[in-house]
C-alpha cells in the first residue's frame, strides 16, 4: 500500500443528475445508490470538481432528433460512431439538475458539457470528437493537481471516458467503482474495464478511505 498526497488530489463526480437517477429520463440502474458514498468519500477531499451534462433540446446525440431512429441506434457522424439517446439533461431542465442529496457544498467548480449541441460529450475532459477540450486538464495543473478520483453515472460512460482522459492527460487515475454505477450496452461496462485496466486506471472501492482524523492520506489498494 502506498500513500497519496491529498493535496495533490482532486474528487471528480461525473453527472449525478436527475435524468441518471431511477426515474429519469436515461436512468442507470440502481443509480441513487452511489450519492451516499460519494458523500462519504467527498469528505476526504478538499478540492472536488462535479460534472454535469447540459444539452440543449436539439441535440445531435439525442435519438428524437434523427427521423426514423430509436434510442440506443448508434449512427455515423463526422466525428465518428454515436449511440443515439433517449432526450436527457436538457439545459434549464429539471432533469439536468443535480440530486439533491448529493452533498458536497465545498466543491470549487461545476463543469457544464454537452453544450455543442453538434458533438456529444461523455469525457469530462475532451469532447467526443477527441479535439475539443473542455478546459479541465489545465484547470488541474494550474492547482497542482496530480491525481484524479471519479465517481459517479455512469461508470461504461461518462466515467470510463473521462478515466481514460485523466490518463492520457497524464494524471494518475483511480475509479471508486462502488460508487459508481453503469449502464451496460451490449457489454459496454465490461469493455470499459478492460480499458481503463490497460490504460493505467486502478480500480478501487470506498473501503481504501480511512477516517481523515485517523490517517490524513488515503491508502490505494495497489
Amino acid at each position: 500500500m502506498t500513500a497519496i498526497d491529498l493535496s495533490r488530489s482532486v474528487l471528480l463526480v461525473i453527472d449525478v443528475q436527475n435524468d441518471f437517477i431511477p426515474g429519469g429520463a436515461l436512468a442507470v440502474n440502481d443509480g441513487e445508490a452511489v450519492i451516499p458514498r460519494i458523500n462519504q468519500v467527498g469528505r476526504h477531499f478538499k478540492q472536488v470538481v462535479i460534472t454535469q451534462d447540459w444539452h440543449s433540446a436539439n441535440h445531435i446525440s439525442f435519438a428524437e432528433n434523427h427521423f426514423g431512429r430509436s434510442p440506443f441506434d448508434c449512427i455515423d457522424l463526422p466525428y465518428g460512431p454515436q449511440t443515439l439517446w433517449p432526450t436527457h439533461c436538457v439545459q434549464g431542465s429539471s432533469g439536468a439538475e443535480l440530486h439533491v442529496d448529493l452533498d458536497l457544498p465545498h466543491a470549487q467548480l461545476i463543469l457544464r458539457k454537452g453544450c455543442n449541441s453538434g458533438i456529444d460529450s461523455y469525457s469530462a475532459f475532451v469532447e467526443a470528437d477527441r479535439r475539443t477540450s473542455t478546459g479541465l486538464a489545465g484547470y488541474l495543473k494550474a492547482r497542482g493537481i496530480d491525481t484524479v478520483y471519479l465517481t459517479g453515472l455512469a461508470l461504461d460512460f461518462c466515467v470510463a471516458w473521462s478515466a481514460l482522459d485523466a490518463r492520457a492527460a497524464g494524471l494518475n487515475t483511480f475509479v471508486v467503482v462502488d460508487a459508481c454505477r453503469g449502464i451496460d450496452l451490449d457489454g459496454s461496462l465490461a469493455k470499459a474495464v478492460r480499458q481503463m485496466q490497460a490504460a493505467g486506471v486502478q480500480l478501487i472501492t470506498t473501503n481504501t478511505f480511512h477516517d481523515p482524523q485517523e490517517n490524513p492520506s488515503i491508502p490505494v489498494a495497489v
